[in-house]
């Protein structure tokens, strides 16, 4: 399923509107340069091409137009980039097709006006491992930008914080992309790792109250085994 006001104008006129790589070093999400990150609709491929140059990790592009996926593949043979791995997907309606936890940041730029935001951030959460980072840009809630969804569908930067936190993220902080880009802001979250302690305490404290607590495979096994003996 195509989202709402997603088309691509030329690439040309496109890439007036920033600088893939000022933008990529201010939003910093590549810290030891092997991470492997995912693209949610990788148009032409700027920035799944530009981050791929930079890490040594495995950098997918999803997209659902077959001239993009083509263009970008055949671009990413020319330059040598043997970690792009860029699929015709529909992730909207399908998902991403990677496994749980098997990527380190996930980039949504200029995609979260399309239907169900809640639904695409948690599927950017699912891929994420723990601690992995999810980076946001889209264009300022303003109508004198040269392009950009309406703006009865343009979400402000409030409302993609609130978004992403309904899936599952930890903000991290918002990034001025002023110099970059003067018609997009960004920031970054996070997938919070789980604390295995807070859940061990939550759980005594469930007992001690006398809740019902749901047994874990461990727990299950250790339960048998006392039955046996």
């Amino acid at each position: 399923m195509k989202g709402r006001e997603s088309g691509m104008p030329d690439e040309d006129y496109w890439l007036t509107f920033f600088d893939v790589d000022c933008l990529l070093g201010k939003l910093n999400f590549l810290k030891t340069k092997t991470e492997s990150v995912v693209e949610f609709g990788s148009g032409y491929g700027n920035f799944t091409l530009s981050t791929a140059a930079k890490t040594s990790g495995l950098v997918f592009g999803l997209d659902i137009e077959p001239e993009l996926v083509s263009l970008v593949r055949g671009r990413a043979i020319e330059q040598k980039l043997l970690n792009v791995d860029v699929r015709l997907r529909d992730f909207v309606a399908e998902g991403t097709g990677l496994d749980d936890e098997s990527v380190d940041h996930a980039m949504l730029f200029n995609i979260l006006h399309i239907e169900s935001p809640v639904q695409l951030l948690s599927e950017a959460l699912r891929v994420l491992r723990p601690g992995g980072s999810v980076s946001i840009i889209h264009w300022n809630c303003d109508p004198n930008t040269p392009r950009g969804p309406s703006m009865d569908v343009r979400p402000r930067p409030e409302q993609c914080r609130t978004w992403a936190e309904e899936a599952g993220f930890a903000f991290l902080r918002h990034v001025d992309l002023a110099k970059c880009s003067p018609y997009h802001y960004g920031m970054l979250l996070e997938k919070p790792v789980h604390d295995f302690d807070d859940e061990a305490a939550r759980r005594d404290a469930d007992i001690e109250s006398g809740a019902s607590v749901p047994l874990d495979g461990k727990e299950v096994l250790a339960k048998l085994r006392a039955q046996i003996r």
